[in-house]
């Protein structure tokens, strides 16, 4: 089992190592630069290249059902699910293959408001909120893949 993280706008990775530690979960922190990890054997920090989308292309070809991907892109975590992976938003909302879906049709949506030149709000700020869920979905995930291992 391992978490992979597309870390480059991720909010979370403090709590996605407190939480893997606890577990004792290896970690991938996916990027296209280099980014600070802590010292930890179970961390480890993938630095690709700086080509358009090598980060989710990594990502999504060591997604499997032994994987916790971690990341805000939706098209990434489509690509994560139909690969067996379990999928987790920063804000703790998880992907499933049942709301892919629709995410990815409000996320076309609203590709197209913004190049009608609509004014349309952004996200949410990240919230404390969010983080709390966050911890809770991974750790759910985790002890939920663990229960699913082999002995």
């Amino acid at each position: 089992m391992a978490i992979l993280v597309d870390a480059d706008a991720c909010p979370v990775k403090e709590e996605i190592y407190r939480v893997a530690f606890r577990h004792e979960t290896p970690v991938r922190i996916v990027s296209n630069q280099r980014i600070r990890i802590p010292d930890h054997p179970l961390v480890e920090r993938v630095v690709v290249s700086d080509a358009f989308d090598a980060a989710d292309d990594w990502i999504a070809e060591q997604a499997s059902p032994t994987t916790i991907c971690i990341t805000a892109d939706i098209l990434l975590a489509d690509r994560c699910l139909k690969a067996g992976a379990s999928v987790i938003a920063p804000t703790g909302k998880p992907f499933t293959t049942a709301s892919i879906g629709s995410a990815i049709a409000t996320r076309a949506i609203m590709a197209d408001l913004r190049a009608g030149g609509d004014i349309i709000g952004g996200p949410a700020p990240f919230s404390k909120a969010d983080r709390s869920r966050f911890l809770s979905a991974l750790d759910e995930t985790i002890v939920r893949l663990k229960r699913q291992q082999p002995a």
